[in-house]
């Protein structure tokens, strides 16, 4: 559902999984998944992609990457879910005031697209959790909503084939049996990639942007119990 949309929804997977497997192995498990689910979210919304966005923000994101790597490998559980959880509520502060204040001089400066092209990767390394970081670009950038969902399924998509390397060699957090596992699911991924794209025709462009600000909170309310 969220690849298709449905923003904030596969945020709440996070936390459940960190407390069952831990902040590091979680994030690894929940990698496959996410890269299935790309598939369906590019492949329906693929044209309305903002490349002139994506061109600046790939390079910074894979920058964050590697920190998130470096970074993710010396932190336990604790941080992890508490540095997360701190990431979520600032964005959440964030989209509220853009929302509230409706300026139009939003930042569309290269050291903004820099910043959360480092922080997006950085966060989508360590916890799978670049999604209110890269909400809050785009709703700054304020992309009509088939844009802005055709841009966030393209740049998550890269990013995701991106980690997965760092996953397998680095923290060994991707394995055969995982791979498996995750196979498993890919059934109910079609069905929640369905399920998305019906919500998402239903919703009209205001109530949309509140939407994505409300599933983040919920996401950060998970993060913090």
């Amino acid at each position: 559902m969220a690849k298709t949309g449905v923003n904030g929804a596969g945020m709440l997977a996070v936390p459940l999984l960190a407390a069952v497997f831990g902040g590091k192995m979680s994030s690894g498990l929940l990698l496959p998944v996410l890269v299935m689910a790309d598939v369906f979210g590019v492949r329906y919304y693929h044209r309305h992609a903002s490349w002139k966005h994506l061109k600046i923000l790939f390079p910074w994101a894979a920058a964050g990457v590697l920190l998130g790597t470096v970074v993710g490998g010396m932190i336990n559980d604790e941080l992890f879910k508490t540095i997360m959880a701190v990431i979520i509520v600032i964005s959440v502060a964030i989209m509220i005031w853009l929302e509230k204040t409706q300026k139009e001089d939003i930042p569309d400066y290269w050291w903004f697209a820099i910043l959360i092209g480092i922080v997006g990767g950085f966060t989508s390394m360590v916890g799978n959790l670049a999604g209110p970081v890269m909400a809050l670009y785009l709703l700054s950038m304020r992309m009509p909503k088939n844009e802005f969902i055709g841009t966030a399924a393209w740049f998550f998509m890269v990013l995701n084939w991106f980690k997965i390397p760092f996953h397998v060699f680095a923290w060994k957090t991707i394995t055969w049996d995982s791979l498996l596992l995750n196979l498993a699911t890919l059934p109910l991924i079609a069905l929640g990639a369905y399920l998305g794209v019906v919500i998402i025709r239903k919703i009209q462009e205001k109530a949309y942007r509140w939407f994505i600000i409300l599933m983040t909170m919920v996401a950060a309310v998970f993060m913090l119990v």
